[in-house]
């Protein structure tokens, strides 16, 4: 049997900065009806143009995901996706008063809390999930994401980084609000000292900070980690909030050193096994 669909059950408010433009913005989660999807609506734009969070919609994935439809620009939407995709919210219209979400404390685990205060509402229509039914895989030298066949939804990352501190990590869960809850929402983004001047060069990481973000040095880590594999844990949260861009799947990540664009070459490679099984 298939379950509901669901969304929030009253609006509620959020405001904060971007992590990448430090932008100010004011956010509004608004219920949306049956078959919306996530959407996002830009408020400072006159005609309030919107995006819907889909992969067809996504133009750039440099250290996040951007997604646009005319007018209509947002980016850094991987950490607001995941948590509607854990959390089961299927529809929901997100108002948005400049082009970045908040960054919040670097994870999902305000807009998870957010989702929880404003309420879960079960609506009347079935969910749509689409069960993988071939593998796929993405390989980029040493690097790939691939998806198999699986009875559920299951993501199994490894991390390998270079800095005495970081070096191989491993995370593999069940994604269930249970287990990303516990696990991986509060897991926050990485940086590096070394990389920050190259990224404020390209007008990236104006927002970021020792606290919303985990940063490192050349030997020890700045910030005070939350747990001590966080890195692949927020890489694992990224997954998710990348392939909810699809829709709801069932399937077994499995992924070695994947980015926001390995992540997005595998969901258009899912879009089109479902596009070609699908009516």
């Amino acid at each position: 049997m298939s379950k509901p669909q669901q969304t929030i059950k009253q609006a509620i408010s959020y405001q904060g900065i971007g992590l990448h433009s430090g932008e100010p913005v004011n956010m509004v989660f608004k219920p949306a009806p049956e078959n919306t999807g996530i959407v996002f609506i830009r408020t400072d734009i006159e005609g309030h143009p919107s995006v819907r969070a889909h992969i067809d919609n996504v133009t750039n994935t440099m250290r996040a995901t951007t997604l646009e439809n005319g007018e209509a620009k947002v980016f850094t939407v991987e950490h607001v996706m995941a948590a509607f995709s854990a959390m089961n919210i299927d529809n929901c219209y997100i108002e948005m008063d400049s082009p970045e979400p908040a960054v919040g404390d670097g994870s999902s685990a305000i807009f998870v809390g957010l989702i929880e205060e404003a309420g879960i509402q079960e609506q009347s229509a079935p969910r749509h999930v689409y069960k993988i039914t071939r593998s796929h895989a993405i390989y980029d030298g040493d690097r790939f994401v691939v998806i198999l066949p699986y009875d559920g939804y299951r993501i199994t990352f490894t991390s390998v980084n270079s800095h005495p501190l970081l070096g191989t990590q491993n995370c593999d869960f069940e994604v269930s609000p249970e287990n990303f809850k516990e696990h991986i929402s509060a897991a926050r983004t990485i940086g590096f000292m070394k990389e920050l001047e190259q990224l404020q060069a390209m007008g990236l990481a104006k927002g970021g900070t020792l606290d919303n973000a985990l940063v490192y040095d050349d030997e020890k880590c700045l910030s005070v980690p939350r747990f001590d594999d966080e890195l692949v844990r927020h890489k694992a949260l990224d997954v998710v909030g990348d392939l909810f861009l699809l829709g709801r799947i069932e399937g077994h990540v499995i992924a070695m050193k994947s980015s926001h664009e390995l992540n997005s070459k595998l969901a258009r490679s899912i879009m089109e096994e479902i596009r070609e099984t699908q009516p």
